[in-house]
């Protein structure tokens, strides 16, 4: 559970009169309607990868070429203006409050809500000990809990260690960086026999995170693995 104070200012900030972030009209939300429609225009995108794709494509190419483990992906928007900006505010400016408004823009996405109707266990991408020290809170429970809190498992995937930073990297450097830095907590690996697990996480960039937590995830036994992002990154 997040700490008190946290859940405090999040509901404090849901409740006061505001600018929008993005084009500060006041009195607004933290995102005035004008910009989500702008700026979070529904698009075709890969079943497994969330990458954007045309009309009428389920797979992209690198998904049919190398599966990467995932039964489902749904993304919200594509990584960039705004979205960066909001996101560095929310995981680096000390503003937990973004997860409700945050979590509202990935239930408005397809397949979002069936995912979550699905889902039996909804698992938030864990942070290493000495980030979670130094940032305070894991924007993906924030984000998790914000879209269902009763099924939200925070500790049965845990984070082994830090990786390098992961930003500048391609896939293959970051599914080597990532090998066994997830696990599933021993005494409770049971509960994910035969399950449908929802990955929670906030940006997906080459898919490694997620690939790596999701082979674990299976290992343990879970019968499916879906994830739900609230950024990709296109692919250059």
């Amino acid at each position: 559970m997040p700490h008190p104070w946290l859940q405090g200012i999040s509901q404090a900030l849901r409740t006061v009169p505001s600018q929008c972030a993005v084009c500060h009209a006041w009195p607004a939300q933290r995102l005035c309607d004008d910009c989500v429609r702008r700026f979070a225009r529904q698009r075709p995108r890969c079943r497994t990868c969330a990458l954007a794709v045309p009309e009428g494509v389920a797979h992209c190419g690198a998904c049919l070429r190398h599966p990467n483990g995932l039964d489902a992906c749904h993304a919200a928007v594509d990584y960039g203006y705004p979205w960066s900006g909001v996101l560095q505010a929310f995981k680096f400016h000390g503003d937990p409050g973004w997860a409700g408004t945050l979590a509202t823009l990935l239930r408005s996405t397809p397949w979002v809500e069936p995912a979550l109707e699905a889902a039996e266990l909804v698992l938030p991408i864990p942070l290493a000990p000495q980030r979670l020290r130094t940032r305070g809170f894991n924007q993906a429970l924030l984000l998790a809990q914000a879209l269902a809190p009763a099924r939200v498992q925070a500790g049965l995937l845990l984070r082994l260690h830090d990786t390098p930073a992961q930003s500048s990297l391609g896939r293959a450097r970051r599914l080597r960086n990532l090998a066994r830095a997830f696990a599933v907590e021993p005494l409770r690996a049971a509960q994910l026999a035969g399950r449908q697990v929802l990955l929670v996480d906030d940006v997906m960039t080459t898919g490694a995170t997620l690939q790596a937590a999701a082979a674990v995830l299976r290992q343990a036994g879970a019968a499916r693995v879906t994830a739900l992002v609230l950024a990709r990154t296109p692919r250059d």
